[in-house]
């Protein structure tokens, strides 16, 4: 399935292959961009210089996310839907095998 394009229309990559059962984040997802020239390629909102990693840490600071949409008026609240939906699809593992000291 060929990653979504951003608004914007620049040929950014998403950061997964996205199976069809997710369909329904696949449109939050597409918020996240991929690009080697902007943020040394990290995952970003949009393609803005705004990564997915520095959004969390703000929450997990205890931020809120309209703190966070009050003090980045590039950013909006599907935004930070995106960051979460990514956290929450990066989290996801079949299992942790224990490894052996």
């Amino acid at each position: 399935m060929p990653a979504p394009k951003p608004a914007h229309g620049r040929d950014l990559l998403t950061p997964l292959g996205w199976g069809s059962q997710e369909t329904a984040m696949t449109d939050q997802l597409g918020r996240i961009t991929i690009n080697p020239e902007i943020c040394h390629g990290k995952p970003t909102i949009r393609g803005l210089r705004y990564p997915v990693e520095m959004v969390l840490e703000l929450l997990s600071a205890g931020m809120s996310a309209s703190d966070i949409l009050a003090d980045y008026s590039d950013l909006e609240a599907e935004d930070i839907t995106a960051v979460l939906e990514y956290a929450t699809h990066l989290s996801r593992v079949q299992r942790i095998d224990p490894v052996s000291a």
